[in-house]
């Protein structure tokens, strides 16, 4: 059993490629081609971060996704909550459901106590803290990282 599904893995790293690179819009096909991610997942994933207001989305030349808050201000359970939330599980694994029982038998009370110091973990790190050790995909030459050239009009 996995922790957190793919899904919140492509919108972590998405968050993540954004944050490296903030106020410089990123399109579908560049954060698919950073990520290995497939480029109609990420759209959908995309469209969930914006809706949850995490990112910022535009169309058009110079479009594309920038994050709506700066790094230090979204947290990855910002980021989980907003894709594929973890909540305490309803049903016991020794076939009890909260209704049925009025104590929670010790594994539900240990699963949803883990469940919960997995939140505080990360209701406590942000997406800037995971900058300071970057993923191996977040390399410079990596096909969609190169840099927005910025106007030659702004005079520099």
């Amino acid at each position: 059993m996995a922790l957190l599904s793919q899904t919140t893995e492509y919108a972590l790293q998405a968050i993540v490629l954004l944050a490296a690179f903030p106020g410089e819009p990123r399109t579908s096909k560049q954060i698919t081609a950073a990520t290995s991610a497939p480029e109609g997942y990420i759209s959908k994933v995309m469209q969930t971060l914006v809706r949850a207001g995490l990112v910022h989305s535009k169309r058009g030349l110079g479009g594309g996704f920038t994050l709506a808050r700066h790094a230090n201000d979204i947290t990855l359970l910002d980021v989980v909550d907003a894709v594929d939330p973890l909540v305490p599980i309803e049903r016991c694994p020794m076939g009890q459901t909260r209704e049925n029982c009025r104590q929670l038998c010790a594994l539900h009370r240990r699963i949803n106590h883990s469940t919960e110091m997995v939140r505080r973990v990360f209701r406590d790190t942000t997406i800037s803290e995971l900058l300071v050790n970057p993923p191996h995909w977040l390399d410079a030459d990596a096909p969609g990282l190169q840099r927005t050239p910025r106007a030659a009009s702004d005079g520099r």
